[in-house]
């Protein structure tokens, strides 16, 4: 899983490319914990998923609990981009029934 981070004013994107899965869940949450700890003003994040081409309960997982990390602290967790197959993961987990989500610059319910 290779993971970068683009910081827009109280906006942090996480972009993840790879498999969201057991072996690289604790890897993901351990280094999207590590930048907002850094940068306390952060009051969205967003995990964009266009490069996550297998996610399993794992990654179901870590966004859950990046969404009560986001929520207790005020802000809020989108995700955007989600491969057609990851969506479809999502959308089955009642994931997106929580949280704001994008495809292409739409938001999605």
């Amino acid at each position: 899983m290779k993971i970068s981070f683009e910081i827009t004013r109280e906006t942090l994107t996480a972009h993840l490319n790879g498999e969201l899965d057991q072996h690289s869940a604790g890897e993901v949450r351990k280094a999207v914990e590590a930048e907002l700890k850094k940068r306390r003003t952060i009051k969205l994040l967003v995990l964009e998923l266009s490069g996550v081409g297998f996610m399993d309960s794992s990654g179901i997982g870590l966004i859950l609990g990046r969404y009560r990390q986001m929520r207790d602290a005020g802000g809020r967790l989108s995700i955007t981009n989600a491969q057609p197959q990851v969506e479809k993961l999502l959308k089955l987990s009642g994931i997106f029934a929580l949280l704001e989500t994008q495809r292409r610059g739409r938001a999605n319910g």
